[in-house]
């Protein structure tokens, strides 16, 4: 008995110290409002106090409202029910307003109750609430609720204001409520811009880190619930049985050793110990490895489709040694990642958090999200390796409302008091105005003497030079590109152009691309992307061009136009599309590029059955892949810091009328690391089945990111099919993983397409899947430069000749003389000496390629080492 006694005493004694632990490292939020509406006294909920909304501590302006009560039985066993016991109701707009000492990203917590009151018919109630810049909710209705369990939405908003208000506005002579209202600060990188996006609704980039965020769901997996009190932000996390689905066996995972929070990884303010110490584990029943049972969990979203932002929480607590555990994860149809190794993530580390996010830029119309996660297909056939495990899901709703804003301001304080500041705002304002009235007549007296009258411009250049130097201005902190962006000069630019233009592109007034373009008539669309629809135009001169115009409902936009401009105007090459001009007049973003004939290789490879009779040629794909080459071997080695493209893919390759392929689309790109380091750390952007999964693991942009995208491109030549296809065999689905298993065996002749089999000569075909598979190799250390794709492609152009030469022809004389690149012209800095090229050097445009080809010959015609 006295043992019992002891070891009571020890476990009690365990428990106050981890929570005395728990506590004294826990986040302390700046701002922290927590509100009991309707309340006269502080109400305490859990470990937390709920103060009255009369208490001083928040404006309340609410011209007309009550305050209820609930009986105590009608809120008896529900979590929480404290804060559910008062409410207070709106008959008219109102608002509570909160002074933000640090401005951020916060969590905004709404709680309502509909109970049963005398004075107003709550279960009626419909209304709309929204801060300055965000609409939480167009229309509350308990219809839409579940009317007999109390709701919390909770929000997380970027406030970029020193006071935020939610206003509360009672729709169709109904009546508004609200029991709680927490404003809570969170860590600055709680959410970041980190995260792999779907290739839906044109692969619109979405940046997590400045929208609004609504919860949809938070699960612990495989653990228990977790209440608030047990969550630094005082999160609350479901069990996930209710979501689970499918055949696939399962059991709960439990870790009791400690675990190894890493610096730069999840900490626990990203999610608690519980989340990461306990898991879900798929239970392999038979005596080999299944790669096809996979565990299945589905959630119910909103019917009308939207953007979610899904948080993966994982933790290797499973694995004896490092590199055992292997995980697949998909969402929907969609691929997260492939053969997952945690430990590969820290140099072998186990048990450490580590959280992964995922954008789905569209989701199903039928209101599901189903997400899976199984076993790595690439891994040998072994039931004695860790099964796959999940740890936690979050799913976020990225907020994106039709309606307007509705701002109800406090009206605290009289006028008296303010009557220094309204006089200090009056004064302020005249003063700007007075300047930029001055500025605007100074200007325009100025733009009269450098302009053509109207009458010149009928027969001279309408448009204006675009300045090689300037920056981006966007409207606001939630702001997503679709409004009216505007340009200033500047002395640096984001992220410097490689180089500056002596081509420069030029400035075209709207209504000359209305009539080029037929007022945008639809059926002079030729493509259309996440930026908006891309339109055929005659210029007045006769120059025929692509012009891209954003659409209003582009999620993309601002950014992307700004970096075409900036990286366009500073680089001009034959394998890279020409930018003509742009236009910024008003909320219009409009490019305009040369016009390429033959449309994209995507197109002209599966474009579907009126492109069908246009299939390339494998003579025809070989060249095109051997362009597109040379056009990143010039991006990544023009100047001193590389340009990586950033969203190679077969769609972004254009070919003009003689088949000539040139590289196009440029609003992901991004400069490379200085010639000292070795990458680029920044969020992972790009397009869906094509993204380095080194990159996307390590958040380490590298040139041979852009190398492994190539190599799946290689691929859709080869084989003239979607690099992710739904609708086929599993085996089949993933273009990457279904080519690399046939180059492997040696058998790529079996999904060569079967319009050219009859032309690719096997040699040529072993050298290409050759090409391929080193392009596709899972680290980026192991994949060749682009100056050696290039090589190894011409090869292979070489191999497929009529007269190729045998492999062992390589030492020919002859041979060399043929390969050897032909003479290039150059500019000699007076800085040059003896010794090579030093800074002031140039190579005319077009030669580049072979200068760069020419350094490493010797390396490259020895076939045994490649």
């Amino acid at each position: 008995m006295a043992a019992m006694v002891n070891l009571q005493l020890a476990l009690s004694v365990v428990g106050i110290i981890s929570i005395l632990c728990r506590f004294s490292t826990a986040y302390t939020p700046a701002d922290n409002y927590l509100i009991s509406c309707g309340s006269s006294v502080d109400t305490p909920v859990g470990q937390r106090v709920f103060v009255a909304d009369d208490s001083g501590s928040v404006t309340l302006t609410a011209p007309q409202s009550a305050t209820v009560k609930a009986s105590p039985s009608s809120v008896s066993g529900f979590d929480d029910a404290a804060v559910y016991q008062s409410a207070r109701v709106f008959t008219a707009p109102s608002s509570y307003s909160f002074k933000i000492s640090r401005p951020g990203r916060h969590f905004v917590r709404l709680h309502f109750f509909p109970f049963v009151c005398q004075s107003y018919d709550l279960a009626a109630a419909s209304f709309k609430v929204s801060t300055q810049d965000a609409v939480l909710i167009d229309s509350f209705t308990t219809a839409r609720k579940n009317a007999s369990s109390p709701v919390c939405d909770e929000f997380l908003l970027n406030v970029a204001r020193d006071t935020l208000i939610i206003t509360f506005v009672p729709l169709a002579g109904n009546v508004a409520f609200v029991n709680a209202v927490e404003v809570v600060s969170v860590p600055d990188d709680l959410i970041t811009d980190r995260a792999e996006e779907s290739d839906s609704a044109g692969a619109q980039q979405l940046n997590p880190a400045v929208l609004p965020l609504q919860t949809a769901y938070r699960v612990n997996v495989g653990g228990p619930a977790v209440a608030a009190d047990d969550d630094t932000l005082w999160r609350e996390w479901a069990t996930d049985q209710r979501f689970l689905v499918g055949s696939a066996r399962t059991r709960d995972v439990v870790y009791n050793g400690r675990l190894n929070y890493l610096a730069g990884e999840a900490t626990r303010e990203d999610a608690p110990d519980v989340v990461y110490d306990t898991a879900r584990e798929l239970v392999i029943v038979s005596n080999w490895w299944d790669t096809s049972k996979q565990m299945t969990w589905q959630f119910d979203v909103d019917e009308q489709p939207a953007s979610y932002l899904i948080r993966f929480h994982l933790c290797d607590i499973v694995s004896r040694a490092p590199h055992l555990l292997h995980i697949d994860v998909y969402v929907d149809r969609y691929i997260v990642v492939e053969d997952l190794d945690l430990s590969k993530i820290e140099s072998g580390a186990l048990a450490f958090p580590y959280y992964m996010d995922f954008i789905l830029g569209s989701s199903d119309p039928s209101g599901k999200i189903t997400i899976y996660v199984g076993s790595s297909s690439t891994m040998k056939m072994n039931s004695t390796l860790p099964s796959p495990i999940l740890n936690g899901i979050e799913i976020m709703k990225m907020h994106f409302s039709t309606g307007s804003v509705a701002v109800v301001e406090p009206t605290a304080g009289s006028k008296k008091q303010h009557l220094a500041v309204v006089l200090g705002s009056v004064c302020g304002a005249f003063a700007v105005v007075s300047i930029a009235v001055v500025l605007v007549v100074v200007l325009r007296k100025k733009e009269e003497k450098v302009l053509p009258t109207p009458s010149q411009s009928q027969q001279s250049t309408s448009w204006m030079p675009l300045l090689n130097r300037f920056s981006f201005l966007s409207g606001g902190p939630n702001a997503t590109g679709t409004g009216s962006p505007s340009f200033t000069t500047a002395t640096n630019m984001a992220e410097a152009s490689p180089a500056a233009s002596s081509v420069p592109s030029y400035r075209f007034p709207f209504v000359m691309l209305q009539e080029a373009t037929n007022n945008f008539d639809e059926s002079l669309v030729v493509g259309e992307g996440g930026f908006g629809k891309v339109y055929r135009a005659v210029l007045p001169g006769g120059t025929k061009v692509a012009v891209k115009r954003a659409s209003p409902e582009s999620r993309q936009g601002a950014r992307e136009f700004r970096a075409e401009i900036e990286l366009l105007s500073g680089l001009r090459y034959r394998h890279l599309v020409s930018l003509i001009g742009y236009c910024d007049e008003g909320d219009e973003m409009i490019l305009l590029y040369e016009y390429m004939e033959h449309g994209s290789l995507r197109s002209r490879l599966y474009g579907g059955s009126a492109t069908a009779e246009r299939s390339l040629s494998w003579p025809q794909r070989l060249e095109a892949c051997v362009g597109a080459a040379t056009g990143l071997l010039y991006l990544h080695t023009a100047v001193a810091k590389p340009v990586i493209h950033r969203d190679v893919k077969s769609s972004n390759i254009l070919l003009d009328g003689g088949l000539a392929a040139k590289v196009a689309d440029f609003g992901l790109s991004k400069a490379g690391p200085e010639l000292d380091e070795t990458h680029v750390s920044t969020a992972v952007k790009g397009s869906f089945g094509y993204v380095d999964p080194e990159y996307v693991r390590t958040r380490k942009l590298t040139t041979k990111s852009d190398v492994y995208s190539f190599g799946v491109v290689l691929l859709e030549a080869l084989c003239a099919r979607p690099v992710v296809d739904p609708r086929l065999p599993r085996p089949m689905v993933n273009l990457v993983e279904w080519g690399l298993h046939w180059q492997r065996r040696g058998e790529m002749d079996k999904i060569v397409d079967r319009r050219i089999a009859g032309m690719v000569k096997p040699r040529a075909l072993s050298k290409y899947g050759e090409t391929v598979a080193r392009c596709l190799a899972d680290r980026g250390a192991d994949r060749p430069a682009m100056e050696d794709v290039v090589w190894s492609l011409k090869f292979v152009v070489r191999l497929q000749d009529d007269n190729a030469f045998d492999f062992s022809d390589v030492n020919s004389l002859n041979m060399v003389n043929e390969l050897t690149p032909p003479s290039y012209t150059r500019q000699r800095s007076s800085t040059e000496g003896e010794t090579g090229r030093e800074e002031g050097d140039s190579v005319a445009n077009g030669d580049y390629t072979d200068v760069s080809m020419r350094g490493i010959f010797w390396q490259m015609v020895n076939v045994r080492g490649r």
